[in-house]
């Protein structure tokens, strides 16, 4: 019987523990789930004779090595800066990784060793980064098998609320790592268009956006994502003018969030003293100029330059921020982020019955015997309520057919990877098709 370690019991580990304890019965695997909360573990093994829940900390180097050592292949759903602690420890043991987050440099420096010792370190394997380097890498090599010229690309990928649960001005609720949707967009964006570089500071981010349609459901806006142009020529699209991918909103979500950043409730580099005395109001009132003639409302409107009655900040005093209800944050001392998440928090939250809803879109142009052509790829998927979303779906399953190939040898690759290689990409988007989580193309000339 092979084992398979998963490292993490978090929100998007249900949907990748339940597939691979549903295919353990007839492919006689092992299926252990490692977390700091045994509870949650267990909640997820959910008493299924194949599974097993351990109480795990990673940083213990004993019980790393012990239950890493025991495993035929380990998924790590930690935090991003921990998956180099379960990555060196899998090298020396000679254990294969899998990981939906970017490659970092730490991970990036194992790739000769790893590939030395004969074992895969596959990441970027969730929805963005993962389905997106998948399906999109099926069309370019399509394109390129045609001896088509890609000249621009552009993929855009959001996690969004459902339309039905839909229910705030905002038009958005979290579905993911709350933390991570604060603090997007940190650092500078870079891409490629109309072949020359670009470069948007986050201050500017969310003033740039691109527009994005899908049918049924409307028009998107797209801010850029940090860093484009590493995916040129692990794309193989070094002649394209344009290399841009990004993450989609609903139309006047940027604008809104923009008041934020240039407020600076979005900084994360500095403590805030007393922030359990604080009321939300007093919270916006740190970052507001001192006019006593002036209400909070119009000090806030007059500072950013907006209509006291716009959209915008009926957006704002729907998530309270200028009242004086407590921020009822249990510490003495934030960051402002920390402060803005909290109070989002109260306010973006799925209920039970909420749905989630996934959509991505690739827009591919390229030149074929002297004809340009324009391929749009588009992706929407919906949960089904708060605990099983489409968001756990996109990342789990993709993490969850990766590792069955792995443990099949269905995969001859070694080092650290990414998912753009036919022998990866086609069976996993072909099984997800089945999972429904399938692409719509148009194409035009």
């Amino acid at each position: 019987m092979k084992t398979i370690l998963v490292l993490g019991a978090g929100r998007s580990a249900s949907i990748l523990i339940s597939y691979l304890l549903d295919q353990s019965v007839s492919s006689h695997w092992k299926v252990q789930v490692a977390d700091q909360s045994l509870e949650l573990a267990k909640s997820k093994i959910n008493d299924h004779p194949n599974g097993e829940a351990l109480c795990f900390d990673i940083t213990n180097d004993l019980e790393r090595k012990k239950y890493i050592e025991q495993a035929n292949v380990v998924i790590s759903l930690l935090p991003p800066h921990l998956h180099i602690l379960a990555a060196t420890a899998c090298l020396a043991l000679k254990k294969n990784l899998l990981t939906a987050s970017y490659i970092s440099p730490e991970m990036k420096s194992l790739d000769e060793e790893a590939q030395a010792q004969g074992v895969l370190f596959l990441n970027e394997l969730g929805l963005d980064p993962g389905i997106d380097h998948m399906s999109a890498m099926q069309l370019i090599h399509r394109i390129q098998h045609q001896e088509g010229n890609i000249t621009s690309f552009k993929s855009f990928c959001g996690g969004l609320v459902a339309p039905e649960s839909d229910t705030n001005p905002w038009h958005f609720k979290f579905t993911w790592n709350p933390q991570n949707i604060v603090l997007a967009g940190k650092g500078t964006a870079k891409y490629k268009e109309d072949g020359y570089l670009k470069y948007i500071p986050y201050h500017q981010l969310f003033n740039r956006t691109n527009l994005f349609s899908f049918e049924e459901l409307g028009d998107f806006e797209g801010y850029a994502n940090r860093d484009s142009l590493t995916y040129i020529e692990a794309y193989g699209i070094q002649e394209a003018k344009t290399v841009l991918r990004g993450t989609l909103r609903k139309k006047g979500y940027c604008k809104s969030w923009n008041a934020f950043v240039q407020l600076g409730m979005t900084d994360e580099s500095y403590m805030i003293n007393n922030v359990d005395l604080l009321t939300i109001c007093d919270f916006t009132n740190l970052f507001l100029p001192s006019f006593p003639s002036q209400s909070i409302e119009e000090r806030f409107a007059n500072y950013l330059s907006i209509p006291i009655d716009s959209e915008e900040m009926k957006k704002f005093a729907w998530l309270g921020l200028f009242t004086h209800s407590p921020i009822s944050i249990h510490t003495k001392m934030a960051t402002p982020a920390t402060i803005l998440l909290t109070i989002l928090e109260k306010k973006w939250t799925l209920y039970p019955d909420d749905r989630d809803m996934v959509i991505m879109q690739h827009q591919i142009e390229y030149l074929l015997h002297y004809k340009t052509y324009l391929i749009t790829s588009s992706l929407v998927l919906k949960g089904e309520n708060s605990i099983q979303t489409a968001m756990a779906k996109t990342v789990g399953l993709p993490l969850a057919i990766g590792t069955k190939l792995v443990l099949e040898n269905k995969i001859s690759l070694t080092g650290v990877r990414l998912p753009i290689y036919p022998e990866i990409y086609n069976p996993i988007l072909e099984e997800l098709k089945k999972q429904g989580i399938e692409f719509h193309e148009k194409e035009k000339n």
